[in-house]
Order: C-alpha cells, then structure tokens, then sequence
C-alpha cells in the first residue's frame, strides 16, 4: 500500500505506476521529496526506482517584441546558482520570467513584464508549453510573446528590491541576440528557446 504520507494527485492518469513510499526532505520555500515507486517498463516487467523531485511550482516566459525595429526586450541580473556553477560574474541574460505564485498564467505574464521590464502588455499571445528540468524540477513554463512600443512603457522596471532583485532591462536586435546564443553571451534555456522560436516564425507573424 502508498505510504500514507503520499499526496496522490500529481501522480493520477498513468495505471503503470504505484506509489510506494514518499517522504519530504525539505519544504523551505520550495517542496522537496523523494518517491520510491513501483513501474511497468515496457517489456512488461515491474521495477522499483526511487527520485528526488523538486517542486517550486509552474512559471511564465514572455518575449516582448518589437517587429518594425527588429528589437526585443531582455533582462540582466544576477542568478546565484550560476555563479556557484562556473558564470564568471553570475550576471545572466534573459527573457522576462517568473512563477505563477496563484495567478493564471496570462495574469503572471503580466505581473512579471511590468515588474522586471516596466512595460505593459497589450496583446500576448501563447506560444507554446515546456518541462524545463524534467530530470529533477517539476516546473512547467507557459512561453508567451508579446509586441511592444514606447508607449507602452510606464516604468524603467528593475524588478521587486524586496526580494534582491536588481534587474537591467535590455533592448536588442533579434539578430544580436541570435549572436549572443552563438558566442555564449546568452545561455538561458527559457531564454535561448523564445528566441529561436523568434527567429523561425519572425518577428512580423508572431
């Protein structure tokens, strides 16, 4: 029988697996916990395998656009745990991003542009869905984009002080920032994903 520790609604709609024990290693801001479970591989044997997940919940992307200029909007800050992995200076370029925190996604999306960017968006469209760390977080991120212009802007954003955001918001040429994927400049997943989609759809038919 599951443990009766275990919540068993992340793990409905698969007949293929039983939860057989799980346990919390940690539950500070985000929820940590190691499962052991039993599974029916494909040549129908029955295996028994343990993980670790990570659970901080769903988050949001959004590429703000501007098709006429060529430009988009990106963001600079420091990611702690890419310094602590070998980026020389921690900064981290990327698209503007954050966790639904119990908002609808569209509602995040929103949020997140005008507190990082200082724009707000007019009309965001939904480009697609990812599991990001499938290995390990269990995050899913909704991709959105989104057009922007000058007037758009109510602030020079900069992100929340209160929670050690210090952000830069940039504008570039899609084609530099293409560039910078290529010379190592850019090296967000979320990030890289928004912009290649970018450059094969263009930006005129986002």
């Amino acid at each position: 029988m599951p443990s009766p520790n275990v919540d068993p609604s992340p793990f409905a709609g698969n007949a293929d697996i039983r939860i057989l024990e799980q346990r919390v290693l940690a539950h500070d801001w985000y929820l940590l916990r190691k499962t052991t479970f039993e599974h029916r591989r494909r040549d129908g044997r029955l295996q028994v395998v343990s993980r670790e997940t990570y659970d901080r919940g769903n988050g949001v992307a959004l590429l703000l656009f501007n098709a006429p200029r060529g430009t988009v909007i990106l963001i600079r800050q420091f990611r702690f745990p890419c310094w602590v992995n070998g980026l020389a200076d921690g900064m981290l370029i990327e698209a503007c991003a954050g966790l639904l925190d119990g908002n609808d996604p569209v509602a995040a999306m929103r949020r997140e542009a005008i507190e990082e960017t200082g724009f707000a968006v007019q009309s965001p469209r939904k480009a697609f869905e990812a599991y990001m760390s499938p290995g390990s977080v269990t995050e899913k991120l909704h991709f959105f984009v989104a057009a922007y212009d000058d007037a758009d802007r109510r602030h020079a954003g900069g992100g929340d002080a209160h929670e050690g955001e210090d952000i830069e918001v940039l504008e570039l040429p899609l084609r530099r920032a293409l560039e910078m994927i290529a010379s190592g400049e850019i090296q967000d997943g979320k990030t890289i994903m928004l912009l290649q989609h970018a450059a094969l759809v263009g930006l005129d038919k986002l």
